[in-house]
């Protein structure tokens, strides 16, 4: 082809091989992250990332595949993300600055619900293994890495699954309207509530026409 119009999202632009396959990732992990496993085909997909739906299946094979690479693009970002906020030299709290860090990761859309579509696929056997393994990767960096005792790993936790829930629930839509949302949003992002306000913008597949 001359030109990489169906391949990579850019008319007129030849994209390296690994550009395309995360340009492709990113749309997908989107497009998980908005509508969930069963509600995703490989054509929504493609449609977001402005590609083909065969070159789709020729990169990554099946739905599933594409989800378990989703899946590990999220746990990477992640882990990259939390040992950067270990690193980081800070007067601010450990277990502050990579809460900090988790709730950062929300700008990058789909992501963290990403996540949460995998944990709920415990029973499947493919998707099932990876997602605990992903898991407990993030309860291992919190106990072993960051020294977190096993109550303070559960705690944070605990707040995280808060956090994806909230942005599950597409709170912040009614931020402007209900005065108890905007409590409850302000008291568990005091320093992060303009991430969160931001995914107020439509799904990308929405955006893109991709469930027209």
């Amino acid at each position: 082809m001359s030109s990489m119009t169906n391949e990579s999202g850019a008319k007129g632009t030849r994209m390296r091989a690994e550009d395309r396959r995360e340009h492709i990732l990113k749309a997908a992990t989107e497009v998980f992250g908005d509508y969930g496993y069963f509600g995703t085909t490989t054509a929504v997909v493609a449609r977001a990332a402005g590609v083909s739906q065969p070159y789709v299946v020729r990169v990554f094979g099946t739905k599933e595949k594409l989800f378990l690479e989703v899946l590990q693009r999220a746990l990477d970002l992640l882990m990259r993300e939390f040992r950067a906020a270990l690193a980081e030299e800070s007067d601010v709290p450990l277990a502050d600055r990579i809460g900090l860090a988790y709730v950062g990761l929300a700008s990058n859309r789909g992501l963290l619900l990403s996540l949460m579509h995998g944990f709920v696929l415990g029973r499947d056997p493919e998707i099932g293994p990876e997602a605990r393994r992903g898991f407990m990767c993030v309860y291992r960096f919190l106990r072993t890495e960051a020294g977190f005792d096993a109550d303070e790993s559960e705690r944070f936790l605990a707040g995280g699954m808060m956090i994806n829930t909230m942005i599950g629930l597409r709170m912040t839509d009614d931020f402007d309207r209900d005065a108890d949302v905007r409590e409850l949003l302000r008291a568990a992002f005091p320093q992060k509530l303009d991430v969160l306000l931001a995914l107020a913008e439509p799904p990308i597949a929405e955006r893109n026409g991709a469930r027209s």
